[in-house]
């Protein structure tokens, strides 16, 4: 089975998902691999270039089904601090350092890194280790090129 074109998350309707497959951060980064959905069958992606794959994203099979794409869980740091002001400073400095991060309402997630944890508590937020789906931020330059009219 090959799938060549994803539904964005939010895009199509995820409760007619025929199958799912669950992956890390790392391997959500794909143009052509082969995966292995949760009733065992095998899926090839073939994207016409790479694509960061996010949580609830759908993977058009050539058969016209979908497979949802669920992000995998894994070890974070699950970051909030005593104010706004706070959380953000705190969030600047992940930036500086350009860590992938997932921005909550209230809270940021990082991936687990014994060294940022010691950093984010010096500067005053709270860390706490957590096992959950890793879906950060894409980045402004991952955004699709808008033609700017002058």
């Amino acid at each position: 089975m090959r799938a060549s074109a994803i539904l964005p998350a939010g895009s199509w309707d995820e409760s007619q998902a025929a199958d799912r497959v669950m992956l890390d951060y790392e391997s959500r980064y794909r143009r052509r691999v082969m995966l292995r959905t949760e009733s065992g069958v095998e899926l090839i992606l073939d994207l016409p270039e790479a694509a960061r794959l996010r949580d609830g994203d759908g993977l058009v099979r050539e058969d016209g089904g979908t497979v949802r794409v669920s992000a995998k869980p894994e070890l974070l740091l699950e970051i909030q601090a005593p104010s706004v002001r706070d959380l953000l400073r705190v969030t600047w400095h992940l930036g500086n350092r350009h860590l992938p991060v997932q921005i909550l309402a209230d809270r940021v997630r990082v991936r687990d890194d014994h060294v940022i944890a010691g950093m984010v508590q010096g500067l005053g937020g709270h860390v706490n280790r957590i096992v959950a789906g890793f879906d950060p931020e894409a980045g402004a330059y991952a955004i699709a090129h808008h033609k700017h009219e002058d």
